[in-house]
């Protein structure tokens, strides 16, 4: 790294390193003089005072050049002044015996060299274990709040201490995302891609270069294919090894000391039986004891840290070669992947990949260590070891078909929760339709049945989970009572002493882990293959060739695009799509392309772009080039970020661009001008406002060539004409670029220079406008066909968009959010501008909360409540009896060993088995019942948390759907309630199971050695603080890893969506290096949070050896008292702390942060709720409304508190069987007065009486099934038409068979297979529009109810469609009150009467004829639409 300046620490090293290599040579020298005698006769003398002499020198040399080097610290340094202080530890002791027996004068000057020699080995010792500064080559690259990991010193490293000052932060306040460190240089995307990409373009090349011929075509590419999973293997491989390496270095070194522990617990017990042995070996061996285990706990954890670090490292690397692919697949291949997938790529199967990483070793360790487990066993009690392996055989394929038919009762779960989360996702999207037709309770109900589905089949799958944890954890008893019975059995002779029944324990406790792991090794390897498999498909697709079109240097004369003999295809061994295209575009041309829908006018496009595969012929483009698809694409950003797309902002061009894309009048309704931020695919943009954003992108870009697919589509006709005059016309800001508009906008094509008239896929006619229509060929017919339909559309427009009086109005009425309630949402946004932070302004919904600090105790509270009383209580009991009855059979085994031999035997084996037998079945069976009251426990409250956040949403107001994004409450019902489902309870499991498990310890502790009490409370006080620190960073450090895990996949999302228009504009790098900074985001908060665990766990274990080391101490101290069995038992038990304290606090920790989940459920309690759906002893008449009379009297609605009136004194009489049309421009009130009369929203004033009765005085489902709506928007659910029709299913057929008849569907419905079964899709998509209007049409006639509400459809319905509509609600509602939401004035001219709505209160109302007569609003509003 370079040199580093002489520092503090350095300089005295350096110092003292002299000092102690003078004092060795002053002692040479002290020897030759003072010794002189006896050097002669002895040489050997020298060589002791010699050897430690050179070594000093070579010391000192080693520390010069670790400073040469930049060596910050030295782990070789480290262990030599640790040996050399302990090498000198007996001297010392010599010198201090020999001071006090002869006097310090007897030999001063060698004492005072000696204790200062010491002191000063003492001195390097303690600055070994410090870094020094950093070298000067890393001086100028500083970087703010770095990982601290850089500056730390080897020991530092090796205790995970680096990581103290982020939990230390965390314990302070919750930790936000700028107090994470930034990756290291090695972690980092640039570093890990850099070689990976270099690799991969190399060696990628050669193995997709071979072609394969027609015959082996699928026999090579599935050859190739598995080429390409190996090849990604080798890649990773490569990439990771030699880190991985030091990993699996760690393992061995720790299961070398996890092998020594038994051993030293042997000689422990030895010395423990043996009376007549020296003290001081006691202590060495429960020093050795005490050191093997904190090196076996340090070496786990650092194998742990390495295989954590290259799963972090391999995520990354997978996310971006998955990224990197995304931009270059073929179509061909976009089709065959789906977005789904791709985002499973990068989440799914990278997580397996992380797990495989961790479980990889175990598929060769864990063979090796569960043989030295039964070759130890062998060698202490020989063949009765072999019973062991046989009840390791049996247990496994139990376990094993427990998993099977786990598996596919987890199957059979998730495709409950699957069809719940879908219906819940329709429920939600159809929210409004449920609370007009009052069906809110039927709908509980379908949730209720998979509701219950799915919790039927998680109670058999945690009945199965609860006899495999049982069997499991039982596995240490049945395995010893196997082996102690057969080794018993076998001989007489054979005696079971502490040594054996101890040291056996302590094997089969370790032969635990290896058991466990085997499994999950296995499984994860299984998963591991299928998802490399699907990652070496993906990345094995293919790619856009990057000759399918030429790039050439841009130049201002000649032709900017040229096709010769072009054909065209999407995919490789596709028909083409075009053929023979013959076109030249001279630089500056535009060029109009038209033709009827499907003649290849966009194929042509994406020809020019490259994007479709070149079959024959040759394509030129010269300079840069800019394209707007037909639907346009929008990230989500700020409008202004959208619209610079990566270019520096020239203000002048930026405001010129705006303006030419008449953007400004939008820029003035978006709450914070171009700062607002726009939605995922321009949610809060309007079609024709995203179409313009797309537009000015590329104008602002400045490009030479401009491809532009019918970019004027989404617009109004005048918004069309203003764009085409300031951007692509003649004399648009782009008059000087070269232009291929594809459009259908008759009145463009005579300022063209150039046209194209697509037909089936190639050119049939070229050239100006003027020459095409004096040749009378497909051009003239086209332009005659369209001019007939322009004009019956236009007539038609500008009935639907009555509001559109002028262009200015037209702009400022585009709809910020689609809805209904137009005068809602832009008061909304009106009100909260004023409300808001000028940052918040821009900002669109009610983001998701990370909430942070520590979950409050009521969550705890809330959640055990639902569990229920008795439940708990048998929990508390069964853990209770499970841990006695463990307590009991250890006890025993105890007694066992402690009995004295008679005649080298010892009675009543069979006694003793049956016993020892009897406690641990009798412990078995209660884990079995804990693990099981636990479960069902959780079921129950899950049950009823469920119910509650079901009933809670259904029933809570419309404006709460409309701040709450779906994703928001679809996240409570899937992830949230899978949390309370699964992982509450599991923790919860291993919490209590760990808990008592170390109070069983901590009684065997005090029954052996009550002294022990004096370490446990200052070590309990330790770990409570501990525990604190690490808890609170825990929980938010998995906060922030889950806050920052949703951008990548957001961005991925939208990257493939785009890919198109990124490769376009060139952008591909600029989006790699924004998604490689999201991934490093995330990496950011991950790479701490598996810091924690292992900074907890090396702390705690740490505690738990000291535990450990004083059992031993005060085993030895106390021998005389103790027997070798007690202190087996208690040496044993408190091996096992050092794992059983660092479990609870991380299942603790898990129990928390799931409980977050339930915080986030209980959440929407809170919210504002509807009035009651049915009142307790109502008076209503069964038949009521019997007339339909509505009476408004000074009716006043408000959207919230302190908004403007969104109707103000409405005072209105509706007669019986009266027909009244509602008109009145965008945001006038029309669907605020529906609104009330379903009382969707309460009345601010005054109130609404339905024959007689105030609609406020009923229950909202009373009110609500007895009048009927027709909404503007048919929403249909999945399910039967049956159900959809009537889904209390309170009709029968013949009714049903009837509304389908007056609604005109019945020979449609007849028609179908299962007829009324036939089944629905999701929002119905398997039925027409038309069909679907008709549907809810068959709603109306099947309820029967005095007062129909219409919602006109705006358009999608066509002209026979409507007319049957109308025909059938003359026809059959005669008899009721009509209130129709007219969009188009001449379905309402036959009503009875006309309210003309006008900012919301009645403008004026009369029969349309007198209305007219007036010439008022609505005689204006029916000469724009030209009745008048």
């Amino acid at each position: 790294s370079g040199l580093t300046l002489v520092s503090l620490v350095s300089g005295l090293t350096l110092l003292l390193g002299l000092s102690l290599a003078s004092f060795g040579l002053l002692e040479i020298f002290y020897f030759l003089v003072k010794k002189n005698q006896e050097i002669q006769n002895h040489l050997l003398i020298l060589i002791g005072p010699l050897t430690r002499s050179l070594t000093l020198v070579l010391a000192v040399v080693i520390i010069q050049v670790d400073r040469m080097k930049g060596s910050r610290s030295s782990i070789l340094l480290f262990l030599f002044w640790t040996l050399l202080v302990l090498c000198s530890l007996v001297p010392l002791k010599v010198n201090i015996e020999q001071i006090i027996d002869q006097g310090f004068s007897s030999d001063g000057i060698r004492f005072v060299v000696f204790f200062f020699c010491f002191f000063l080995q003492l001195i390097q010792l303690i600055l070994s274990c410090f870094s020094d500064h950093r070298p000067l080559s890393e001086k100028n690259s500083y970087v703010q709040n770095q990982c601290p990991e850089a500056d730390a010193s080897f020991l530092s490293k090796f205790f995970f201490f680096w990581f103290s000052s982020l939990v230390v932060q965390g314990h302070r306040r919750p930790l936000q995302a700028a107090d994470l460190w930034p990756l290291r240089d090695q972690d980092s995307s640039i570093w890990i891609m850099k070689d990976l990409e270099k690799f991969w373009t190399q060696n990628g090349k050669e193995l997709g270069s071979t072609v394969p011929t027609e015959k082996t075509q699928l026999l090579s590419k599935n050859r190739k294919g598995r080429g390409f999973r190996l090849f990604l293997l080798c890649a990773l491989g490569r990439n990771f090894r030699f880190y991985f390496l030091r990993g699996t270095l760690c393992l061995l070194l720790h299961d070398t000391f996890m092998f020594a522990v038994p051993q030293v617990l042997s000689l422990l017990l030895e010395f423990m039986r043996d009376k007549n042995a020296e003290m001081w070996k006691g202590f060495l061996f429960a020093t050795f004891l005490f050191l093997l285990s904190c090196l076996q706990s340090l070496f786990h954890h650092h194998y742990m840290f390495h295989c954590f670090t290259v799963g972090m490292r391999l995520k990354t690397a997978v996310m971006g070669l998955v990224y990197r692919k995304c931009l270059l697949l073929s179509n061909s291949a976009r089709r065959q992947c789906t977005l789904g997938e791709i985002i499973n790529l990068v989440s799914a199967d990278t997580q397996k990949l992380m797990d495989f990483v961790v479980y990889l070793n175990c598929l060769w360790v864990t063979p090796i260590e569960i043989t030295l487990c039964f070759y130890f066993l062998w060698q202490l009690l020989g063949p009765a070891a072999l019973a062991g392996i046989i009840t390791v055989i049996l247990i496994f394929p139990l376990n094993g078909f427990i998993a099977k038919v786990r598996s596919k009762l987890q199957e059979v779960q998730m495709k409950f929760m699957d069809s719940r989360i879908k219906l819940m996702n329709e429920i939600l999207n159809g929210m409004k339709i449920l609370k007009f037709y009052a069906w809110e309770e039927a709908f509980l109900r379908r949730v209720g049945v998979l509701r219950d589905g799915e919790l039927d089949a998680l109670k058999r799958s945690q009945i199965l989970h609860s006899v495999s944890l049982a069997s499991f954890n039982s596995s240490s008893f049945l395995i010893a009572l196997s082996v102690f019975g057969v080794y018993v059995l076998m001989d007489e002779r054979n005696v079971l002493d502490a040594q054996k029944i101890f040291v056996s324990v302590a094997l089969i406790n370790i032969l635990k882990t290896p058991l466990s792991q085997l499994p999950f090794a296995m499984s994860t390897t299984m998963q591991a293959v299928v998802s490399l498999r699907r990652l070496g498909n993906f990345l094995y697709q293919d790619e856009l060739k990057p000759d399918n079109v030429e790039r050439l240097p841009h130049s201002t004369d000649g032709d900017s695009v040229v096709i010769e003999g072009g054909s065209f295809s999407w995919t490789n061994d596709g028909l083409p799509c075009l053929q023979r295209i013959n076109m030249k575009v001279k630089t500056g041309f535009l060029v109009a392309v038209v033709g009827h829908v499907g003649s290849g006018k966009s194929s042509l496009l994406s020809a020019m772009l490259g994007e479709m595969e070149r079959r024959s012929g040759f394509i030129s483009i010269k300079g840069s080039v800019a394209y707007i698809p037909q639907q346009a694409w929008i990230q989500n950003t700020s409008l202004k970020d959208n619209i610079l797309f990566g270019g520096e902002r020239k203000e002048s061009w930026y405001h010129r661009v705006l303006e030419a894309c008449a953007l400004l009048p939008d820029l003035d309704i978006l709450p914070a001008g171009d700062s607002t931020e726009i939605g995922e695919k321009g949610l809060n943009l309007s079609g024709g406002q995203k179409q313009r954003v797309s537009l000015a992108r590329a104008v602002y870009r400045r490009s030479d060539v401009y491809l532009l697919d019918d970019p004027l589509s989404a617009v109004d006709a005048h918004v069309g004409q203003h764009i085409f005059d300031r951007v692509i016309g003649p004399r648009g800001l782009l008059k000087d670029k070269t232009r291929v508009l594809v459009t259908h906008g008759l009145s463009f094509l005579s300022k063209a220079d150039l046209i194209l008239v697509m037909e089936e896929g190639h050119v049939s006619e070229m050239g100006s406008y003027m020459e095409l229509m004096e040749r009378r060929g497909a051009f003239a017919k086209l332009i005659h066909t369209f001019s007939g339909n322009q004009r019956r559309g236009m007539s038609r427009k500008s009935v639907s968009r009555l509001s559109m009086t002028d262009y200015s109005i037209d702009l400022s009425q585009e709809q910020l959010i689609s809805c209904d309630m137009s005068s809602a949402s832009v008061q909304v946004m009106e009100a909260a501008d004023q409300d808001l932070d000028a940052e918040d302004a821009g900002k669109l919904t009610e983001a998701d909360k990370a909430h942070t600090g520590r979950v409050k105790l009521q969550m705890y509270r809330e959640y055990f409540r639902t569990v229920g009383l008795t439940f708990i209580m048998t929990i508390i009991f069964l853990c209770a009896f499970q841990q006695a009855a463990s307590l009991a059979y250890n006890y025993w085994l105890s007694l066992w060993a402690d009995e004295p031999t008679v005649n080298g035997t010892q009675s009543d084996h069979g006694l003793k088995l049956s016993v020892f037998a009897a406690l641990g079945f009798t412990q078995g069976m209660a884990m079995f019942g804990t693990t099981l009251a636990i479960a069902l426990g959780g079921i129950v409250a899950s049950r009823h948390l469920h119910a509650d956040l079901l009933n809670s949403v259904l029933r809570s107001q419309m404006s709460f759907f409309e701040v709450t994004p779906s994703g928001n409450l679809l996240n409570r019902f899937s992830k949230e309630i899978d949390a309370i489902d699964c992982m509450i309870p599991d923790g919860l499991k291993m919490m209590l199971g760990y808990l008592f498990k170390l109070l069983e310890i901590c009684i065997i502790l005090l029954l052996a050695t009550p002294f022990t009490g004096l370490v446990l409370l200052p070590l309990t006080c330790v770990y409570i603080l501990i525990q604190s620190f690490y808890v609170a960073s825990s929980c938010q450090l998995r906060r922030l890893e889950a806050v920052s895990r949703s951008p990548i996949y957001s961005h991925f999302n939208e990257t493939v969506q785009g890919a198109s228009v990124i490769r376009a504009f060139g952008e591909q790098r600029r989006f790699i290096l924004h998604a490689d900074h999201r991934i490093d985001s995330n990496q950011e908060a991950y790479f701490p949070r598996f810091i924690a665990t292992r900074w907890l766990a090396v702390n705690l274990e740490f505690l738990g050896n000291v535990l450990v080391l004083a059992a031993a101490i005060l085993s030895v101290r106390g021998r005389d008292e103790l027997s070798p069995g007690i202190v087996g038992l208690a040496v044993t038990h408190s091996l096992q702390v050092t794992g059983i304290l660092s479990w609870i606090v991380r299942s603790w920790t898990d129990v928390e942060n799931n409980i977050v989940s339930v915080e986030r459920v209980k959440e929407y309690d809170s919210t504002p709720k509807e009035a009651a759906w049915t009142l307790e002893g109502s008076l209503l008449p069964a038949e009521w409304p019997t007339t339909g009379n509505i009476q408004f009297e000074d009716f006043g609605l408000q959207y919230r508190k302190g908004l403007d009136w969104a109707l103000n004194d409405i005072t209105i009489s509706i007669q019986d069987r009266e027909k009244v049309g509602i008109v009145g421009r965008t945001g006038a009130g029309k669907s605020s007065l529906a609104l009330g009369i379903f009382r969707i929203l309460e009345a601010a004033k005054g109130r609404i009486i339905i024959d007689g009765i105030n609609i406020a005085d009923i229950g909202l489902h009373d009110l609500r099934s007895r009048i009927t709506i027709i909404p503007q928007d048919p929403v249909l659910f999945s399910g039967s038409l049956r159900m959809n029709l009537d889904p209390f299913d309170t009709s029968s057929d013949e009714d049903l068979w009837k509304a389908l008849e007056l609604a005109h569907l019945s020979s449609f419905v007849s028609a179908l297979p299962q007829k009324l079964n036939h089944h629905c899709c999701e929002g119905g998509e398997n039925l027409s529009l038309g069909q679907r209007q008709l549907l809810c049409l068959a709603r109306a006639l099947l309820r029967k109810t005095r007062i129909l509400l219409l919602d006109e459809a705006t358009a999608a319905v066509d002209l026979k469609t409507d007319q049957l509509i109308q025909s059938t609600i003359r026809a059959q509602f005669d008899g009721c009150t009509i209130l129709t939401i007219a969009h188009r004035l001449n379905t309402i001219m036959d009503y009875t009467r006309v309210v003309v709505m006008d900012r919301g209160s009645i403008a004026e109302t009369d029969s349309p004829p007198q209305l007219l007569h007036l010439q008022g609003h609505f005689y204006q509003m029916c000469v724009e639409a030209g009745l008048a």
